[in-house]
């Protein structure tokens, strides 16, 4: 059935609507600044690349103080597969199969590869005018090189004429970016944040807000450079998503998954978001299909989410009038354990 599954997937990978949440390729390669290729000066940029690494699988900032980390902190080699100089910086590959094993077992919760699309409308403000950066200009460099920094999937709008006049600060802090909403739909992301950052005397600042389906996030950043506080926000930005979707160590068990209303596109995506989680295809019924994955119930909802998925109440079983009435001394079946199995439809 999972060569059937895959088979599909590959046929159909054209004509597929797109899947919002993407798994994030880059996210055990880190990138950081080094000053030369000496030893003392690269042990600390390995250091550096482990501690970035951390903050993006877990969220936590207090991670990296961990006495259990304390030891690979010092020398993370063992979890690296290879490093490279480019130009000012060292790019460091961790292997994500040891990486994972070896922070679960120090007891850390992990947020996987597959992460919600964020859709930024930027705003930047400068002695010389505001600017909304868009996909082609040149400040998109410096926030998709902040994205993928702190492990984000960043989308950015083509900031024409029509969207340069309807992005002012005033719509960019409204409470719910309704004004936004309708032109963020082309974009097909799963998160949209807004952003008015602006230079100063002293350097940066910027003010964010985040939307995420119900929940709404917002903060304050600053930088000496408008990296600087792109690198701020998109940390803040991370650091707000994570507890949707980081697993504690043994709370991710076998689950079943049955979605209904499935037809042969939908099938093709929900193969793609459910392959992160060990999603195994058991049965097709007309417009069911049932899974098994390995995950915990709260990862597996926030997961479904990202495909606008509804959860289905569970049906009480019908009565059986003709079953024998249960005696008052016999002890009550067993039912499964709650969450075991998990209901959506599209």
């Amino acid at each position: 059935m999972r060569l059937v599954s895959r088979f599909l997937v590959v046929c159909l990978a054209l004509a597929a609507s797109p899947l919002f949440a993407e798994p994030l390729r880059t996210l055990y390669q880190v990138r950081e600044p080094v000053p030369s290729q000496q030893a003392d000066a690269r042990g600390e940029a390995l250091q550096r690349a482990f501690d970035t690494l951390l903050l993006r699988l877990t969220g936590d900032a207090g991670s990296a103080g961990k006495s259990a980390l304390a030891e690979l902190r010092k020398d993370p080699q063992k979890l690296i597969s290879r490093y490279s100089y480019e130009g000012d910086s060292i790019v460091v590959e961790f292997d994500p199969a040891t990486t994972e094993r070896t922070l679960r077992e120090a007891g850390l919760a992990l947020w996987g590869a597959n992460r919600p699309v964020v859709l930024a409308w930027w705003l930047s403000e400068t002695a010389n005018g505001t600017q909304l950066l868009g996909d082609a200009q040149d400040g998109a460099t410096t926030l998709q090189a902040a994205a993928r920094h702190r492990g984000l999937p960043l989308r950015l709008p083509l900031a024409d004429l029509q969207e340069q006049l309807v992005a002012t600060p005033e719509t960019l802090a409204a409470a719910d970016a309704q004004a936004l909403r309708e032109p963020s739909e082309r974009y097909a992301a799963d998160a949209l944040l807004t952003v008015h950052a602006r230079e100063a005397e002293e350097g940066w600042q910027a003010h964010w807000n985040l939307w995420l389906n119900d929940a709404h996030g917002s903060g304050q950043a600053k930088g000496d450079s408008q990296a600087a506080v792109a690198d701020a926000v998109m940390l803040a930005v991370s650091q707000y998503l994570a507890p949707r979707y980081v697993v504690a160590p043994g709370a991710a068990r076998e689950l079943t998954l049955e979605v209904l209303g499935a037809d042969i596109t939908r099938f093709a995506e929900l193969d793609k978001l459910l392959q992160p989680l060990g999603g195994t295809l058991l049965s097709v019924e007309r417009d069911r299909l049932v899974y098994r994955v390995t995950a915990s119930p709260e990862q597996l909802r926030a997961q479904l989410e990202l495909a606008h998925l509804q959860e289905v109440p569970a049906e009480p079983a019908p009565l059986d009038a003709s079953a024998a009435p249960v005696a008052p001394e016999q002890p009550p079946a067993a039912q499964p354990a709650p969450d075991t199995v998990l209901r959506y439809r599209w």
